[in-house]
């Protein structure tokens, strides 16, 4: 049986993102293995004593621990990230390696090149360090340009990405390719209206940085609330304390001590809370791949309001299925909730309806499954 390594930053990602793909290629008679950082920080549950979603992948995966730093680039560090990935490889002798997210996508295809393990990789979410022009994004840039050439296929979540890293002659074009997102389980985020009719209840799910757009959120919430007393404003997703971004407990607490907003913290069901918005929002002026909550949620016939930048706008067409609004706009944000708030219910439900259409014709996981299967058919 060969041999399949998936390789993610931290297991809460791998186990949320890349569960569904270790199945469809374990239904296709592939041995799958993870490798991830663990990451208790994360954890929905603080009791454990370990990292509860690397014991979620161990009930039906092989996996191993990799200690990634998730902050930047140290040379010392990373020469220890690229041993640690020759090791476990050495030792699993995986026959291809899938790799996700900037470390192993960089350390972790030096660390298989050494080895002549064949190396998919995925390449999506890079932030706003590219949006930049400094030292850091130079060194960046050149340890993609390094690794890259030793992989034998990249996936990019959306064409813009691509664009950036062919023009940069990041990568070889011949042996790339563009995927729709990770895609989204259309069964799993069926629609499931559990919506209060007597307000309008605006969502938003992300990691809790500054770069989700969290601050133009609040901004254009607090201007909202003034106008209008039928609406609330939520925020879905973990503060992580290790990201020099974050939005602190502190800050969390002033905002929903204020009234403008209500944190709901973290889920693992994350359809169900997806279940009771009118709305999903996520003015991201991230550099995303295709941002998964976006993907769910229109899946689940919610309309979305987002920002016209790379990855979200691939989500929506403005005006059908939801609105664009400006990047780092507080107050274009504002006129899109207006707009969204004026609509009847019937006119939101046909906007989430054509959404949900939108997500199965071109964004079904199954697509994604499909060209990674036949990726590592063509590479073994």
């Amino acid at each position: 049986m060969k041999k399949v390594v998936i390789a993610q930053n931290i297991s809460f990602y791998a186990w949320h993102m890349r569960l569904n793909l270790a199945r469809a290629l374990r239904d296709n008679g592939y041995e799958v293995i993870f490798v991830s950082s663990s990451d208790k920080s994360i954890s929905t549950d603080k009791s454990s004593t370990g990292d509860i979603y690397s014991q979620k992948i161990e009930e039906e995966f092989a996996y191993y621990d990799i200690d990634l730093s998730r902050k930047g680039t140290n040379p010392l560090t990373d020469l220890k990230t690229i041993y640690q990935f020759y090791q476990l490889y050495k030792t699993i002798k995986p026959d291809v390696v899938l790799h996700y997210t900037a470390k192993p996508n960089i350390y972790g295809t030096i660390a298989a090149s050494l080895l002549h393990i064949p190396i998919i990789n995925n390449i999506a979410g890079l932030g706003t360090l590219f949006n930049q022009q400094n030292f850091v994004t130079k060194i960046a840039k050149s340890l993609y340009k390094f690794s890259q050439k030793k992989a034998s296929k990249i996936f990019f979540q959306n064409s813009d990405d691509l664009e950036l890293f062919s023009n940069d002659q990041l990568v070889e074009r011949a042996k790339c390719d563009v995927l729709p997102g990770s895609g989204v389980d259309i069964v799993k985020f069926a629609p499931m209206d559990k919506t209060h009719r007597n307000k309008i209840r605006f969502l938003h799910i992300s990691r809790m940085i500054w770069e989700k757009g969290i601050g133009e959120y609040v901004e254009a919430a607090r201007a909202i609330k003034k106008k209008h007393d039928n609406v609330e404003f939520c925020l879905l997703g973990f503060l992580d304390p290790e990201n020099p971004h974050a939005i602190s407990e502190e800050q969390m607490n002033h905002w929903v001590e204020e009234g403008v907003v209500n944190y709901l913290g973290e889920s693992d069901n994350v359809q169900e809370v997806i279940a009771t918005a009118n709305c999903v929002v996520l003015p991201s002026y991230y550099r995303e791949g295709t941002p998964r909550t976006l993907l769910e949620s229109a899946c689940m016939a919610k309309p979305i309001i987002t920002t016209n930048n790379v990855g979200c706008k691939d989500v929506v067409d403005d005006g059908v299925n939801g609105y664009l609004c400006a990047i780092k706009d507080a107050k274009d944000l504002e006129d899109k909730f207006e707009k969204m708030i004026n609509l009847s219910d019937e006119q939101r439900a046909k906007m989430g309806q054509k959404g949900r259409e939108k997500i199965i014709k071109e964004f079904d996981e199954k697509i994604v499954f499909n060209k990674y299967i036949a990726a590592i058919k063509e590479i073994l």
